[in-house]
């Protein structure tokens, strides 16, 4: 699904050239839980803007769905990010003054989709245990359920990756494990899933860690999945 081939991303500030990625080969296969660690500067943000389609690398090749996106056009890296892929940030970016349920249609919203908007909105929050909330705002919510939120506004347009960017990081303990939890059980339903954590206990999720140092690739193992992993979100 996932294929980058010696990706690099420099940036400009004057006349300096910053290197943030020096060359990544990464491959995330269908229905995967892989999560990216490393330290502060180490191009975590970076490689995941780029998987996201959010920004483009400076030289090297993404294939996504057998699609090279590496030189597609803003309108075509625009629809891709609408309808294959769904963000999840650690901020949750919630419209404060919409209801849940409005947080979630935006999405189908900027799309252009009308029909049946509501249903599949109503069905996202379901599936995230919210349905019952979907009146209420989110300064009515706790922190677990704003992401909650969240993670139904990624999933609306039904996308078949999930990028999550330190999903835990407002989060306590409890409500990061239940997040955790709802991540697991979502890939277990298929969803390939890329998450950005520095956090060792949420990344014992994933099937693999993809460590990052310098901008690149320092390690990559599959590992055993955590206790309570597969255990369905209260």
């Amino acid at each position: 699904m996932i294929r980058l081939e010696r990706l690099t991303k420099l940036y400009h500030m004057g006349d300096l050239e910053v290197p943030a990625l020096r060359g990544i080969d990464l491959e995330v296969g269908d229905g995967e839980f892989i999560a990216i660690m490393g330290p502060s500067g180490s191009g975590k943000s970076t490689l995941m803007n780029l998987i996201g389609c959010l920004d483009q690398p400076t030289a090297g090749r993404y294939i996504l769905d057998d699609v090279d996106v590496s030189g597609l056009t803003e309108d075509e890296l625009a629809w891709i990010r609408n309808r294959k892929i769904g963000f999840v940030f650690q901020s949750f970016n919630l419209i404060p003054r919409a209801t849940a349920l409005h947080n979630v249609e935006m999405p189908l919203i900027y799309a252009g989709e009308n029909q049946k908007r509501r249903d599949k909105a109503l069905a996202a929050l379901a599936s995230v245990g919210l349905q019952e909330r979907a009146q209420h705002m989110p300064s009515e919510l706790s922190g677990g359920q704003q992401q909650r939120v969240a993670i139904a506004r990624a999933l609306v347009t039904d996308p078949s990756i999930l990028l999550a960017d330190e999903p835990t990081g407002n989060l306590d303990s409890e409500s990061s494990l239940e997040i955790m939890r709802l991540l697991a059980e979502l890939n277990q339903q298929g969803r390939t899933i890329v998450l950005i954590t520095h956090e060792p206990d949420i990344a014992r999720f994933a099937h693999r860690i993809v460590r990052l140092r310098d901008g690149l690739v320092v390690s990559d193992q599959p590992q055993a999945i955590a206790a309570g992993a597969t255990e369905t979100a209260p």
